[in-house]
């Protein structure tokens, strides 16, 4: 019997579980494998999946400050910045403002999630 912990899948929640899978799958090129009226999965080999959840009453976070903090934020790994980022805002993402550092940068993906592009 082993005690090895593996991380599965990231669960995002969100309002529109089909149009925010649609974006990630555009962003990072990965494959849909599941969908239903509640969930939906993004797969990519052997990596993590990434799922998305409907909720109902969904409320995105504010960033970096606000009543609804971030929990967590996603972060994918770029060689430069100029081709992505148009990528992501052409996908439907919006850059923020404030950014807090030179090797990433952040934006919001269509319901509000943070995630950072990374050098």
């Amino acid at each position: 019997m082993s005690d090895s912990i593996k991380v599965r899948s990231i669960v995002l929640d969100c309002p529109d579980h089909h149009a925010l899978i649609r974006f990630y799958a555009e962003i990072t090129g990965w494959t849909i494998s599941y969908e239903d009226d509640e969930w939906a999965v993004l797969k990519e080999g052997d990596l993590p999946r990434i799922c998305f959840q409907k909720i109902p009453n969904y409320t995105p976070p504010t960033w970096p400050e606000g009543p609804t903090p971030q929990q967590f934020h996603l972060d994918f790994t770029v060689d430069e910045f100029e081709a992505p980022e148009k990528r992501v805002l052409a996908a439907g993402a919006t850059k923020f403002e404030f950014q807090p550092g030179d090797d990433f940068r952040v934006y919001a993906d269509p319901v509000g999630h943070p995630f950072c592009l990374c050098i």
